[in-house]
């Protein structure tokens, strides 16, 4: 009868720590991300890697931002624009698709008003 005990347990710690151990990417925590001003907005999903920005004010200016991408190995360091993007002038926001990878690469979206301004940043992130 112990023996039997023994067998049951072991398959239930086995069976415990393949749920943990399959369960354990849906745990991760996505890292969106969204800088604003008065004339719009710019969105990072990190879910489906898809950036957005939106023009939210009619006053002949549009709004841009885009992703730099950090890149830095023990024998490469160097920074590039990622993409760039921007708004206005036409009915609703735009997108565009981005996959943002981990280390050993680090991000920052930036986002501006075309009017004039200062830019927003985000801080370095990666997944």
């Amino acid at each position: 009868m112990a023996n039997s005990f023994t067998r049951l347990a072991v398959v239930g710690v086995a069976a415990a720590t393949m749920l943990t151990v399959t369960a354990s990417p849906a745990l991760a925590a996505d890292q969106n991300r969204t800088l604003s001003n008065s004339h719009g907005k710019m969105t990072y999903n990190d879910s489906v890697d898809v950036f957005t920005i939106c023009d939210t004010s009619a006053d002949g200016h549009g709004v841009s931002g885009g992703l730099t991408r950090w890149y830095s190995s023990a024998h490469i360091t160097y920074k590039e624009n990622a993409f760039t993007i921007n708004d206005g002038g036409d009915a609703g926001c735009d997108k565009i698709g981005y996959d943002v990878k981990g280390y050993p690469n680090n991000y920052a979206m930036y986002f501006k008003w075309d009017g004039g301004g200062a830019t927003q940043a985000t801080e370095w992130f990666s997944e």
